[in-house]
């Protein structure tokens, strides 16, 4: 079959890998999604290459150059980012992202791993298919698919509901332009999302209460419209949540004012070893009291004497602050994807519950909101841990993400929840 489908017009010396990229490109702006993967599977996948046209001709260039593995992963994850990026444009179009990635898996899955890749398209593409590109690849099929449909499992099929997680669960450093722009595009509008649909439950709860509060009884014209919780926690818990990150925790003081109370504070302090003294203290000031003096309390101790302890008489600098939160997120949540061991983390949990420790994370951020990116990789190295787990293995994680959700919404989104303050919300 030729698969001169819609040939651009490229220069004399065209280059060849732009030449395939500008193929896609016109190729998925005037085909139909299913001809689409017609033609993406008969060029790449059904061994066809030879006779498909002057576009086969460029491919052919490209994999003689690139039978390096890692140089055709970078190729090959653009061609299908330049693809999805015009589909996630369009809800009529965004359901061919998923078939696209299943149509890839399946197409290569009768071909040994790791065999004689040079000058073999198929063989490239089953090891692209093994790669860590293609598991970012999967996880926004997932990401999109999750709009169409209902079940959900295990915890990776949860990842559309968090898209703090995106920026490292859905790409990485060699991710192209093209991939990078699908990824902050969806993940603007699931952001966006979330934050009306909490935004419309909190106003239906605060109605709720005020019309419960006074007794009124309502015309059926002016019936409450009930409205779904957005998130996976029962309407008791997100209402406890809610007031949690919210409304007052320590002293009077929300976690807003806790935060820019201590960064006015630190502010003066004289040397970097008064302000780990001082953060200490802060995040102490989250514990309950049984839990303040066990072995936590001299980890997290030694923790501070431990960091940078040449730097003690000097004044505290951004550069250290933001190492020294970092180390202190290390230690809470989980050190790193080769070491992803987290019993601190769990521990906290257990002891002080998961608002509580949303709450501790939470604080500090909000002193130190450029390692906010960093809490997020954290999160992110937890989710890849226990992405095959069933959920319900995990409630404590599923907990915990459906929280840290809420939080970031409520202090790091748009979203106005100071009705809250003046309402005791109906459970």
């Amino acid at each position: 079959m030729n698969h001169n489908y819609l040939q651009p017009n490229p220069p004399q010396k065209v280059n060849d890998e732009q030449a395939v990229y500008d193929y896609l490109l016109d190729l998925v702006q005037a085909a139909e999604g299913e001809r689409v993967l017609e033609i993406i599977g008969e060029i790449f996948l059904a061994g066809q290459g030879s006779s498909g046209g002057q576009v086969s001709v460029h491919l052919e260039k490209v994999i003689k150059v690139k039978y390096n593995q890692e140089d055709f992963n970078y190729f090959f994850n653009r061609c299908c980012y330049i693809l999805i990026n015009y589909w996630q444009l369009s809800p009529q179009t965004q359901r061919t992202i998923p078939q696209l990635v299943k149509m890839l898996e399946n197409g290569v899955a009768n071909i040994s791993a790791n065999g004689n890749a040079r000058g073999n398209i198929r063989q490239l593409i089953k090891n692209f298919t093994l790669s860590e590109q293609f598991v970012r690849l999967k996880r926004l099929g997932t990401v999109i698919a999750a709009k169409f449909e209902t079940k959900s499992t295990s915890v990776g099929t949860l990842i559309h509901r968090y898209p703090y997680l995106y920026d490292y669960c859905l790409m990485g450093d060699d991710s192209s332009r093209e991939h990078r722009q699908t990824v902050h595009r969806i993940k603007a509008q699931n952001e966006r999302k979330f934050e009306i649909n909490l935004s419309q439950y909190v106003t239906y709860r605060v109605r709720l209460a005020r019309v419960n509060k006074s007794s009124l009884i309502l015309p059926d014209q002016e019936l409450i419209t009930p409205v779904k919780n957005p998130t996976l926690l029962s309407d008791r818990d997100l209402n406890s949540s809610l007031k949690h990150f919210v409304g007052s925790v320590e002293n009077g003081q929300s976690y807003q004012s806790l935060s820019k109370s201590f960064r006015n504070h630190v502010a003066y302090t004289q040397s970097f070893g008064a302000f780990k003294d001082e953060l200490y203290e802060y995040i102490r000031g989250s514990l309950q009291d049984k839990y303040r003096h066990g072995s936590f309390n001299k980890k997290l101790f030694d923790l501070f004497q431990n960091a940078y302890p040449e730097c003690n008489q000097q004044k505290p600098t951004e550069f250290l602050m933001m190492r020294t939160s970092s180390q202190l997120l290390n230690f809470l949540v989980v050190e790193g994807s080769k070491n992803p061991d987290h019993y601190v983390f769990i521990d906290l949990i257990s002891n002080i519950g998961v608002k509580r420790t949303v709450g501790v994370l939470l604080k500090i951020v909000l002193f130190c909101s450029k390692v906010k990116p960093y809490l997020e990789k954290r999160f992110s190295i937890l989710f890849n841990h226990y992405e095959s787990v069933a959920r319900e293995g995990v409630p404590w994680l599923v907990r915990t993400l459906e929280n840290m959700q809420i939080a970031f919404s409520i202090h790091f989104g748009r979203v106005d929840l100071s009705s809250l303050h003046r309402s005791k919300l109906v459970t």
